[in-house]
């Protein structure tokens, strides 16, 4: 099942990329949601190529029922992004994999900040795959949305960030 984003931020890159990878943000966006962030790890220097590693314990409320039954009442979720350097123009990339502990679920996808003006337009695109035989594309499709809604909460709570702090 196919993931497609896209919002424009009143901010350049630079700042809009270091609210991404804050760890108080991210905490910010995992307790929104009525989880909680686990760990939060940055591998490298942020003003070139690094990566993020979040780990965060997700309630299940707002899946089906029958994914439920599967999964329990919470997800351990663990978000590897691997971010390039910025581009001549300030644009950046970053490409995000979920793994989902005990669901059998692959979320793969990339963010892009791409610099236009003083703003910067978040383009996310992905997919979500499920490897159950016979069953795999209704897993999917079933937590497409779930997992899209997920991506995007950071974008859409980064505008409020910026302007409280």
């Amino acid at each position: 099942m196919a993931l497609s984003a896209s919002t424009t931020l009143p901010h350049n890159v630079e700042l809009v990329a270091a609210v991404f990878v804050n760890e108080d943000f991210q905490r910010h966006t995992s307790e929104l949601v009525g989880g909680t962030l686990e760990s939060f790890t940055i591998d490298g220097d942020v003003a070139g190529s690094f990566s993020t590693t979040s780990v965060r314990t997700l309630p299940t409320t707002r899946l089906p029922e029958i994914a439920r039954k599967f999964v329990g009442d919470t997800l351990k979720v663990t978000q590897l992004e691997t971010w390039d350097a910025p581009a001549a123009d300030g644009s950046r990339q970053s490409k995000i994999s979920l793994k989902i502990a005990g669901a059998p679920l692959d979320v793969t996808a990339v963010q892009r900040l791409v610099a236009d003006g003083g703003s910067t337009r978040v383009e996310l695109e992905g997919n979500v795959t499920s490897s159950v035989p016979f069953l795999g594309g209704k897993i999917a499709d079933a937590a497409e949305p779930m997992v899209g809604k997920a991506l995007n909460i950071q974008s859409q709570q980064a505008q409020a960030w910026l302007e409280s702090h």
